[in-house]
């Protein structure tokens, strides 16, 4: 039987990030339908998962300079078009709309196969350890709008 390898980060393609999930007992309400909050961690992971496969460590960048870098959500708007339930299997795609500035601006959407559950805007801010604005550094904003590198990150 032969093994295929999973990456646990999901998979960078031509048209953004995907990642798969599956539903758990905890992500579902009384009603075993998926508790609106649990959403956005779904949301989340898949663009935790977009940066890791990038090959941005959000770890490293805090401390890449005197400034330091993080991200942080600014704005989300969310449209809810479907339920999932427990064990339905998700795919979370994420993928970059604008990045420079002081700002990035992301879509996301999860689906049940063909399904769309879920369609997301994100606005992420750009600021430094302190909470202040600061630039998205050039080469940094070209990682999120240029070519995809060939193998996702473990």
């Amino acid at each position: 039987m032969a093994v295929q390898a999973i990456s646990l980060s999901g998979e960078l393609s031509d048209d953004g990030h995907r990642l798969t999930q599956r539903v758990y007992y905890e992500d579902t309400d009384f009603s075993g339908l998926v508790y609106h909050g649990r959403y956005l961690h779904f949301l989340e992971r898949g663009r935790t998962d977009y940066l890791r496969c990038l090959g941005v460590e959000q770890s490293a960048l805090i401390g890449m300079d005197e400034e330091g870098l993080v991200f942080v959500v600014h704005r989300m708007e969310i449209d809810f078009k479907a339920p999932a339930r427990m064990d339905d299997i998700l795919t979370i795609t994420t993928r970059t709309i604008k990045a420079g500035g002081a700002k990035m601006i992301l879509e996301q959407e999860i689906h049940r196969e063909e399904k769309l559950l879920i369609a997301a805007k994100v606005v992420i801010a750009v600021v430094n350890r302190s909470g202040r604005p600061r630039r998205l550094p050039d080469d940094l904003a070209r990682q999120f709008v240029g070519a995809p590198p060939t193998h996702p990150g473990k």
